[in-house]
C-alpha cells in the first residue's frame, strides 16, 4: 500500500514542535507524544457596541478556515474613531467601522462604510468608465472636447441651474429667463 503524503512528509520534515514523554511499560520505556493545542487570550472586538461577558464567563471557540467568517460575524469586531475631515472641510469625521467577515478587511468593503469615500470612489468609477469608452471612440472624445472647450456654455449652465436652486428656496421668488 502507497504511504500517505502526510506520513512521507513527517519523515521528511518533522514538525517544529514535538512535545513527548517516557513512559515504563514492563521493563521497556515507550516514548509518547502529546499533540499541541494553541490557546489565544486576546479582545479582538475593538470598541463593541454591546459590553462582553466578564473573563471568567467566556469559552474558547475553535477556529478554523471553514467557520472563521461564522467565528468573526458572532463576535462582531467593531473599530470607532475620528479622523480629520481632509475632503471637505475642517472637521473631524467619526466613523465606525464593522467587519462581519475576512472580505470587509478589504479596502473597498472599508470605503463603502465611509459615505463621502463612497461618493469620490463612485465618481472615480464613473469617471474610469467613462475613459473605457473613450479609447478608440474619436467622435465622443471631440463632442466632450467640445464641451470642456465651451466655457460660455458651461457658465450658462452653472447660471441656470444656480437660478433653478434659488427658485426652488422657500422666501425667493422665481426668474425669468432672459432670451
Amino acid at each position: 500500500m502507497a504511504e500517505s503524503t502526510q506520513h512521507r512528509l513527517d519523515r521528511v520534515r518533522p514538525p517544529r514542535v514535538q512535545i513527548t514523554y517516557d513512559v515504563e511499560i514492563g521493563d521497556a520505556i515507550e516514548k509518547k507524544e502529546l499533540p499541541l493545542v494553541v490557546g489565544i487570550l486576546a479582545d479582538l472586538s475593538g470598541t463593541p457596541e454591546h459590553p462582553l461577558p466578564k473573563l471568567g464567563e467566556r469559552r474558547f471557540v475553535e477556529i478554523d478556515r471553514d467557520n472563521f467568517n461564522e467565528v468573526l460575524r458572532s463576535s462582531s469586531p467593531r473599530l470607532t474613531l475620528q479622523v480629520d475631515d481632509t475632503l471637505g472641510g475642517d472637521d473631524t469625521l467619526n466613523l465606525a467601522l464593522t467587519f462581519d467577515s475576512i472580505d470587509a478587511f478589504d479596502p473597498v468593503s472599508i470605503v463603502n462604510q465611509v459615505p463621502a469615500l463612497k461618493n469620490l470612489f463612485e465618481t472615480r468609477q464613473r469617471l474610469r468608465d467613462l475613459l473605457t469608452k473613450l479609447d478608440g471612440n474619436d467622435e465622443l472624445e471631440q463632442l466632450l472636447q467640445e464641451v470642456v472647450d465651451n466655457t460660455e456654455g458651461l457658465q450658462a449652465i452653472r447660471d441656470s441651474s444656480s437660478t433653478a436652486d434659488s427658485a426652488e428656496q422657500p422666501g425667493t421668488e422665481p426668474t425669468e429667463p432672459t432670451a
